[in-house]
C-alpha cells in the first residue's frame, strides 16, 4: 500500500508553522546558497549526524531546544552561512540585470539548437566508444527507453550518457537505474566517467 504525505500536512505533524516568501524569492535564495556552498556540513555541520545527536542527548525535543542546542556548538554558522548565501545573492542580481531579450533569445537557441545537437552527437559517440571498448555492437534508446533515461545499449548494458554538470543539477533528483556515463568536452577531445568502470 502506498501513501503520500503532502508537504501542508508534514509542516502539521511536525507542529511546524509554514514559513511564507514572496514569489519567487525562495528559488533564488535556494541558487545562492547552492552555488555559494553556505550550509555545506564543512560550514554548517553534518546536520543529520548533529540532530541525532541532539535527539540522544535531549531530553527536551522541541524546536527551540534543538536551535538552542545547535547554536551553543556552531554560535557563528548561521550568520556566517547568510553572509555566503547573501554575497552570491548580490552576484547572481548582478548577472540578472545584464540579461534582455536577446540574451534569452540567444540562450533558448543554444538550448534548443547547440545543446541537441552536441549531447545526442557525443551520446552517440560515447556509446560507439564503449562498443568498441568490449567488442559488442551498440544502438541508441528507443523513444520508451528516453522515457526511463535510457541514452543507448552496449550489448544488453543500458546507459545513461549525461554532461558532468548533471551531476550538480540538485533540482532533478532523478534516480536512474542504469549505468551511468558523464563526459566533458575539452579543447582535445571528450573526458568520460563511468560509473563501476568494468573496463
Amino acid at each position: 500500500m502506498k501513501k503520500r504525505i503532502p508537504n501542508k500536512s508534514i509542516d502539521k505533524l511536525n507542529g511546524r508553522p509554514k514559513t511564507e516568501y514572496p514569489t519567487y524569492t525562495s528559488d533564488f535564495m535556494n541558487y545562492s546558497n547552492r552555488y555559494s556552498h553556505a550550509t555545506r556540513k564543512e560550514n554548517v555541520g553534518n546536520m543529520s549526524q548533529l540532530f541525532q545527536q541532539f535527539l540522544e542527548e535531549s531530553d527536551d525535543k522541541s524546536l527551540e531546544a534543538w536551535k538552542k542546542w545547535y547554536l551553543d556548538k556552531y554560535p557563528d554558522a548561521v550568520a556566517e552561512a547568510t553572509d555566503k548565501a547573501y554575497a552570491k545573492l548580490q552576484q547572481m542580481i548582478n548577472a540578472v540585470s545584464k540579461v534582455d531579450k536577446d540574451l534569452v533569445g540567444q540562450y533558448v537557441e543554444d538550448l534548443i539548437i547547440d545543446k541537441t545537437y552536441y549531447g545526442l552527437y557525443h551520446q552517440k559517440t560515447i556509446l560507439a566508444y564503449l562498443a568498441k571498448l568490449s567488442k559488442m555492437s551498440y544502438r541508441l534508446a528507443t523513444p520508451e527507453e528516453e522515457s526511463k533515461g535510457i541514452d543507448g545499449y552496449v550489448g544488453e548494458t543500458a546507459y545513461s550518457v549525461k554532461p558532468v554538470s548533471y551531476k550538480n543539477m540538485v533540482q532533478l533528483q532523478e534516480k536512474i537505474p542504469v549505468k551511468m556515463v558523464y563526459y566533458v568536452k575539452t579543447s582535445d577531445g571528450l573526458e568520460i566517467e563511468i560509473e563501476e568502470d568494468a573496463y
